[in-house]
């Protein structure tokens, strides 16, 4: 009558943090298919790597840290990062067997009989007792809304579906957004396009010299500090700055990064300004970044009225039974690791303080 199977722990998401999340269970004792289970909707390993474009070469990915018990080494930095990360997590799986289920879709988490949080999946309800929420950004890219978008004759694409520079041959295209993947994009597509323009909401910040690790303590810092508010979490990325590398730096020489104020209203040919000034556009190209992808756990009312979900170190403040690695603080490859470990430390102890129902 009832096909739910019940586990201590689900792990949704089999990127970096959930994989991490995965390791340390394991290490931790628990087994994979009887104690945890991990569910991915991917269709093969390589978290959201495997959904980048062929040109973002493994030598251009910024900050890839190993996963937890496994360097990543001897990598071709001329390859696709999807195919180097790809058959990394590949490994990593099959190493630690952690026995990854895909293509699994989780629908919504709610509450349970028993104190326990039911998981309903595209494969059937899972049952458990604690929950690493390990979902990331990807599949909810953000589009803003300008006056007269609905009215564009040519392309409108985001960095999601973002193809290789090639496609953009010939075309005037108009880039959107002030972080990396903005940038990326305009270097790449200069040299293909008829031509490019480049506008931000907010001036971009080019930080120099070395990123050190005070530097990055205390972008962390600025992050977390919005999620212990629940307020919607800005990437870490976002408040470290963009490096001024070689390539930025004859970016900027070249004119490519040439930065414009957003402008006013999409017209049927192009985006306008209030000041009369127009360009026109084969291709609106948004790299406008992403949310994280929570809806699945609204039945549980974690979002505070700032609009974030407010946390206490990996955990929702509201349920410490779920945790979200991988989420605000920890968006980054080396914060997922340490996120991962500290969220099985607490889901072991609240285990061993609440023994399961009889």
């Amino acid at each position: 009558m009832n096909n739910t199977r019940e586990v201590e722990v689900v792990v949704i998401g089999a990127g970096q943090a959930g994989l991490a999340g995965a390791y340390h269970l394991r290490r931790s004792g628990f087994e994979p298919d009887r104690d945890f289970v991990v569910l991915d909707h991917s269709p093969a390993p390589g978290g959201a790597w495997q959904f980048r474009w062929p040109s973002l070469t493994y030598g251009k990915v910024h900050g890839m840290h190993a996963l937890p018990g496994m360097e990543l080494t001897d990598a071709d930095p001329a390859q696709p990062s999807a195919e180097v990360i790809g058959a990394h997590f590949d490994r990593y799986e099959r190493t630690f067997d952690l026995r990854v289920r895909r293509p699994v879709d989780v629908r919504a988490v709610r509450e349970g009989p028993g104190g326990r949080l039911l998981v309903e999946t595209s494969d059937g309800i899972w049952s458990a007792r604690a929950l690493i929420n390990a979902t990331g950004t990807w599949d909810r890219p953000f589009w803003p809304r300008y006056p007269g978008q609905e009215t564009f004759r040519g392309r409108q694409l985001h960095t999601a579906q973002y193809p290789g520079p090639e496609e953009f041959a010939g075309q005037r295209v108009v880039v959107v957004g002030g972080g990396a993947s903005g940038t990326q994009h305009l270097l790449e597509i200069a040299s293909y396009a008829a031509a490019t323009t480049w506008v931000t909401r907010r001036p971009p910040v080019f930080r120099e010299g070395p990123f050190d690790e005070g530097a990055g303590r205390a972008a962390v810092a600025l992050v977390e500090e919005r999620v212990r508010q629940g307020l919607p979490p800005r990437s870490v990325v976002s408040v470290t700055g963009l490096p001024l590398n070689d390539a930025i730096r004859q970016g900027i020489e070249d004119g490519v990064l040439d930065r414009q104020p957003m402008f006013d209203r999409v017209t049927p040919t192009g985006v306008d300004w209030s000041d009369g000034r127009h360009v026109d556009a084969d291709v609106i190209l948004w790299a406008t970044g992403f949310r994280a992808a929570i809806d699945h756990l609204a039945p549980l009312r974690l979002r505070s009225p700032g609009g974030g979900i407010r946390m206490e170190g990996t955990h929702a403040a509201a349920d410490p039974r779920i945790h979200l690695v991988g989420y605000g603080p920890s968006a980054s490859t080396i914060g997922a690791n340490r996120a991962g470990r500290a969220a099985v430390r607490d889901i072991r102890r609240l285990l061993e303080r609440e023994p399961a129902a009889a």
